[in-house]
C-alpha cells in the first residue's frame, strides 16, 4: 500500500470548472458539499483506504527561524498571491491509478447550484511512495 496525501486548495490550484468560492455558498449546498465529502471518507474507511482528513481555515501565517537569539520572523496573514491550503485527506491505496481514480472522484464534490465543482486536486505521494525515492533518502519518518 502506498500513502498519498490529496490537497484541497482555496487559492493556488487551476480554476475550477464551478468556480464559485465558497462563501458564496448557500448553506444547503456547504451541506450538500460536506456530506459528499463525508460519505466519501466512510466509504474508503470500509475499504482500509482512508487515513486521515482535516478542514483548514483560510487564516495562516509563514513562520521561518531568524537566527539565533532573534525571534521567528512571520508572514501573514495571506497575501491574496500565495497558495492557502482548504483541507487534506490522506489516503492509503494499492496503486498510483488509484489514488488517481479516488481523486477524481473527490473532484465531483457538489459546489454551487448543486453542481459537481471538478476542483484541481493535488495528489502528492509521501516519501517511500514514490518509485523515485527510497525509505533510505527520506528525511521525515
Amino acid at each position: 500500500m502506498a500513502k498519498y496525501l490529496l490537497l484541497k486548495h482555496y487559492r493556488g490550484a487551476p480554476a475550477a470548472v464551478n468556480d464559485v468560492p465558497m462563501d458564496q455558498w448557500t448553506p444547503e449546498e456547504i451541506s450538500a458539499h460536506l456530506q459528499y465529502m463525508n460519505d466519501f471518507a466512510a466509504r474508503l474507511e470500509k475499504t482500509g483506504e482512508f487515513v486521515d482528513s482535516q478542514a483548514l481555515s483560510p487564516e495562516g501565517t509563514f513562520v521561518r527561524y531568524d537566527g539565533e537569539g532573534r525571534p521567528p520572523v512571520t508572514d501573514g496573514p495571506f497575501a491574496e498571491t500565495k497558495d492557502v491550503i482548504a483541507g487534506w485527506m490522506v489516503i492509503d491505496v494499492d496503486s498510483y491509478e488509484r489514488a488517481v481514480e479516488l481523486a477524481g472522484e473527490l473532484s465531483a464534490a457538489p459546489g454551487a447550484g448543486g453542481k459537481p465543482i471538478h476542483e484541481w486536486l493535488e495528489l502528492r505521494p509521501f516519501y517511500g511512495a514514490s518509485p523515485t525515492i527510497s525509505d533510505s533518502e527520506c528525511l521525515f519518518k
